[in-house]
């Protein structure tokens, strides 16, 4: 459904504030899409492997370790056709196997560096955004958010870091955001604040 933006998120538990503020950050975007958003199984759980071969943009990070099914991820990702964007942790140790991860995939794409979440978070917005404006006809976005989107990469892009707050690592998993804009509830009562009551 071109109403929904579909991301999925390589990252294992060593990136657990990293999965968190991603799950998080899209609802940033001056956007009216809806979001689903899938991240590395955790636990004894299956890679959703249908859902990251549809998906519109596949985010890989990289910590201090290669784990299941990170490489498993990136193989299905490619072989749909799919590049997804490498993202490598800096300023911390990595076991040998994260380093020859490093190495092998360094040949099919270049790795984007972050050191912290506020690094992190300028990267994503710019490739998420980035990626709505490169398909902003599926999508379809009025006149208004193409501008609104292309003003929001520009200023992020020159913006200096700003720390990142309420970040736990206790949240970072699958979930699905819908506006109010392009998805209207059915059977049920949108609920919102009257704004004449608001204090």
């Amino acid at each position: 459904m071109v109403d929904i933006f579909k991301l999925y998120i390589s990252a294992s538990n060593d990136l657990l504030l990293e999965r968190e503020l991603l799950t998080r950050l899209v609802t940033e975007l001056p956007v009216t899409l809806g979001w689903q958003i899938k991240l590395s199984p955790i636990r004894d759980k299956q890679v959703d492997q249908s859902f990251l071969i549809v998906s519109d943009l596949h985010l890989l990070l990289l910590g201090m370790d290669i784990r299941a099914p990170i490489g498993f991820e990136w193989y299905v990702s490619t072989e749909a056709g799919k590049q997804p964007i490498l993202l490598r942790k800096t300023g911390i140790s990595r076991t040998m196997a994260a380093e020859n991860f490093i190495r092998t995939f360094s040949k099919y794409r270049s790795w984007a560096d972050f050191s912290n979440l506020a690094e992190l978070r300028i990267q994503a917005l710019k490739y998420v955004g980035s990626a709505i404006l490169d398909r902003s006809v599926y999508y379809k976005l009025n006149p208004q958010e193409y501008e609104l989107l292309s003003q929001f990469i520009e200023e992020i892009t020159g913006q200096q870091e700003k720390p990142i707050q309420n970040i736990t690592g206790e949240i970072g998993e699958n979930s699905v955001i819908l506006s109010r804009e392009r998805f209207l509830p059915k059977n049920g009562v949108l609920i919102q604040k009257d704004k004449d009551n608001e204090s």
